[in-house]
């Protein structure tokens, strides 16, 4: 009888459509919000100028799905959680990808023009979305290791989560390297959009247990 391979349990699949929706929401949202910003330059602004300007059409798009975003991405990250060996590296990955997840929330729910925290705060919920989004894809990255399931997406991870940091140490020092600061943000913000997309393909890939009759009557597992 051929190996059938590693597999995953019917909650994993579920919450990796929910990454991958949720990233691809999120992405039209943006594209229609700068559709609709008059004059927006994807170098010269910031990501976030987008959701500025209160009842813009482009505001509200914008918000919203970044809000969608995260809401999807803690659901998402919760039920995947199974996609990964049972080991701190991978409690503290799915951790911090639920923080990151709840920041964004607040992204869009504190824009750049709230007043709260002096003004702040649209600052600060964005930078710990973006810490927290490196520091999820760096430890999911070394849960992975020895897990079959994963393969080459051990190393993709983790370099993803460490170009996130890097091009945010780069971003708040104000070093764009040509890029401009809304390009040298989109380099934050890139690494960890893709891996939602390509990360959550490859569970949905992966085959999945479902309960088989066993002759005596006890469950036993086999690929769905």
């Amino acid at each position: 009888m051929p190996s059938i391979g590693p597999m995953v349990y019917r909650s994993a699949h579920a919450g990796a459509a929910l990454l991958v929706v949720g990233v691809l929401q999120f992405l039209v949202g943006m594209a229609w919000a700068e559709w609709d910003y008059p004059g927006y330059s994807l170098t010269g602004n910031y990501i976030s100028d987008l959701g500025c300007c209160g009842g813009a059409a482009h505001a509200t798009i914008f918000n919203a799905s970044i809000r969608v975003l995260g809401l999807l991405g803690i659901l998402g990250a919760v039920l995947v959680r199974s996609a990964f060996t049972k080991k701190t590296t991978g409690r503290i990955g799915i951790g911090a990808l639920v923080l990151a997840s709840a920041f964004a929330v607040a992204v869009g729910s504190f824009p750049e023009d709230s007043p709260y925290l002096g003004g702040n705060v649209h600052g600060v919920v964005s930078a710990l979305t973006f810490f927290f989004s490196g520091l999820a894809l760096v430890f999911l990255a070394l849960a992975m290791i020895r897990d079959t399931r994963w393969g080459g997406y051990r190393t993709y991870t983790l370099l993803s989560g460490l170009v996130t940091w890097v091009a945010m140490v780069l971003f708040s020092t104000g070093v764009y390297l040509g890029l401009g600061p809304g390009g040298m943000e989109r380099l934050v913000v890139a690494p960890i959009l893709l891996w939602g997309i390509l990360g959550g393909v490859h569970v949905l890939r992966i085959p999945r247990f479902r309960a088989i009759p066993a002759a005596e009557g006890s469950p036993s597992w086999g690929p769905g």
